[in-house]
């Protein structure tokens, strides 16, 4: 049910497609900028429901002011798909189909761990600042990734980010203690959006699918030294200075 759209160059396109065992179909079309990588089509303040306000469950470590933004970006940018999946069990089966410039990704899931992937994307480039890191992850997004595929693309994107810091002068680093502190830091975003999803959900569908993401945060600080350490091996003939050199 793909939508052949021509969004023009400047436009980055991916698009959500699920399908249910009881011949339901609803996909979800995302655009943003490619050089802002800002999402569009957000509702109107008008639209939005009050759990998006800026101050309720504020997170505590917020850095916007409510007397200048009116609603949470990350809200605000969730709330279509909280909508629609409220009435959705989680554990419901789905055939989610992910359709982004010509590649099309399909996997047979479950309803909570598909809206955790779209929701991956969306928080990236929501406007939180506390989760625009992750902006080039979604830029090159990668869906239903497994724990190992995520670490590794999360450093290389941490590392990479550390390389124009020196390029330009800026203070940086190389140990990965930044991006311990990035994933800390979304925890904290994590649960007090799931404080706001409690209020606008009767089931539990988004909240697990939130809930999925956080113990990924959470976890993330603990096990990216240890995944790095195995993947070593498969960067042996960087060792190989002779070449190189």
């Amino acid at each position: 049910m793909g939508r052949n759209r021509k969004s023009g160059d400047q436009l980055k396109t991916i698009e959500y497609i699920f399908r249910f065992d009881d011949g339901k179909v609803k996909d979800f079309l995302f655009e943003w900028d490619r050089d802002t990588v800002e999402l569009k089509g957000i509702k109107p303040l008008s639209e939005l429901p009050s759990w998006t306000d800026l101050g309720f469950h504020k997170c505590s470590h917020c850095p916007l002011d409510p007397q200048q933004v009116k609603s949470c970006p990350l809200a605000a940018s969730l709330v279509n798909m909280v909508q629609y999946f409220d009435g959705l069990k989680s554990f419901f089966r789905v055939n989610l189909e992910v359709l982004m410039e010509g590649k099309k990704i399909s996997q047979e899931t479950t309803v909570q761990k598909a809206v955790s992937a779209m929701m991956g994307l969306v928080s990236a480039v929501s406007g939180c600042p506390h989760l625009a890191f992750f902006k080039p992850m979604a830029y090159f997004h990668y869906p239903m990734a497994d724990k190992e595929n995520t670490i590794y693309r999360a450093s290389s994107m941490y590392l990479l980010a550390q390389y124009f810091l020196a390029k330009d002068g800026k203070e940086h680093e190389l140990d990965l203690k930044g991006l311990n502190r990035i994933y800390k830091n979304v925890s904290i975003v994590n649960s007090s959006m799931a404080d706001r999803i409690r209020e606008a959900s009767e089931t539990d569908s988004a909240i697990n699918a939130l809930v999925t993401l956080d113990i990924y945060a959470k976890t993330a600080p603990l096990y990216i030294d240890s995944s790095l350490k195995h993947l070593k091996n498969l960067f042996s003939s960087y060792f190989n200075y002779d070449i190189l050199h």
